[in-house]
């Protein structure tokens, strides 16, 4: 039996990325500097004793580290990657959590352990933020350790009923395996912005990675909600202002509805007439919004239900956004409802992670993983 694939995992919140890698893969090392995230992650890994560190990564050292990995895995808080100013790139020196995962990963290289692959998974904004120089400054980076890089653009959607695209930059040392390049519908026009805006020197480093696109999903919002008599529903005055909330349009979508219709809904701001307005939006595509933090840019999203006419509301469930995230029932949340979100929103869909370590990661790392157990 070939040995497990070895990972690290960096920002690790409460281990989404490992549930997606699933069970042939061993995590050599995991870290977070959030306390719940921790308790979250050590709940749900009986084994976290042994590789998970809660603290800044920036007091990780090599030494923490085991081995050669097959795959460091690092979902950096968003505004890590902006480097506005010195334009240092990655390796800058700036404090911010990625330039300390970054750290690791060139200790890492000049003792021989450099980590097979790397997996840096984003917002889309990392494809554009100042002007590109963003992203360039990560290639740069990446090329710098020996890294051939690409980047995937893949929507949640896709796997869950929850609008939630998002970047995965991998990159592999040395040249990519043959038959793992080519075309691929993750290659939107954002990816494809970004790598005809490297500098020629990053872009000589630049893959199209192939992937294939999943079989469409079967379940909408509607399937992964709690039956009706067991949620807790809005008074008719909240519901009223939830609504007075909304534009014209979104008023009419709602009056579109036949039959029973559930929606869900979600504030932003908006600036109209010159004035930033807070609005209510509504979407009856049988999918969620995406899910963010508490303290994020919108607030939590509530569920509409329209039914003989009549609108009633309430606020998604934490155990709802579990189940859009991917996670089983049987994961275990932090008990305050805040604190559940926060998890959940700050992680990774479980599905999309699975998705790319079959179609990609696995077959990129097989001939690595054989002849390091030969």
């Amino acid at each position: 039996m070939s040995r497990p694939f070895t990972f690290l995992e960096f920002f690790a919140g409460g281990g989404m990325a490992r549930l997606g890698l699933g069970a042939g893969w061993a995590c050599g090392f995991a870290n977070d500097f959030d306390a719940v995230k921790a308790a979250t992650y050590r709940a749900n890994f009986p084994d976290a004793t042994g590789h998970f560190r809660e603290g800044d990564v920036w007091q990780v050292t090599a030494a923490d580290l085991p081995g050669q990995a097959d795959l460091a895995w690092a979902s950096s808080p968003c505004q890590d990657f902006s480097l506005a100013g010195g334009r240092a790139g990655l390796a800058g020196g700036r404090s911010s959590a990625v330039f300390g995962f970054w750290r690791l990963v060139g200790a890492l290289g000049a003792e021989g352990r450099a980590p097979r692959a790397i997996v840096i998974e984003n917002v889309t904004g990392l494809l554009t933020s100042n002007g590109g120089a963003d992203f360039a400054a990560l290639g740069r980076a990446l090329a710098a350790q020996g890294y051939a890089f690409g980047a995937l653009e893949i929507d949640a959607a896709g796997f869950l009923p929850q609008s939630r695209p998002r970047v995965f930059v991998v990159a592999v040392l040395g040249a990519p395996p043959p038959g793992l390049t080519g075309d691929s519908p993750f290659h939107t026009r954002a990816v494809k912005a970004a790598a005809a805006g490297l500098p020629p020197d990053v872009a000589d480093g630049w893959v199209w990675w192939r992937l294939a696109a999943p079989a469409w999903r079967n379940t909408d919002l509607a399937a992964l909600l709690e039956p009706d008599a067991q949620v807790v529903w809005h008074a008719p005055e909240r519901t009223s202002r939830w609504l007075a909330l909304m534009a014209p349009l979104h008023r009419a979508k709602l009056a579109a509805q036949q039959g029973r219709a559930v929606g869900a809904v979600f504030r932003r701001t908006r600036v109209e007439a010159g004035h930033r307005v807070q609005r209510a939006e509504v979407r009856f595509d049988g999918l969620a919004g995406c899910l963010r933090t508490p303290r994020g840019g919108s607030s939590r999203q509530a569920i509409v239900v329209v039914e003989d006419g009549r609108a009633r509301t309430r606020l998604l469930t934490a155990r709802e956004a579990a189940r859009l995230m991917g996670l089983p029932d049987g994961y275990l949340l932090p008990k305050a409802a805040t604190s559940a979100h926060h998890v959940v929103g700050d992680g990774v869909a479980v599905p999309v992670v699975r998705w790319l370590a079959r179609e990609l990661l696995e077959p990129l790392l097989a001939p690595a993983a054989a002849m390091a157990a030969a």
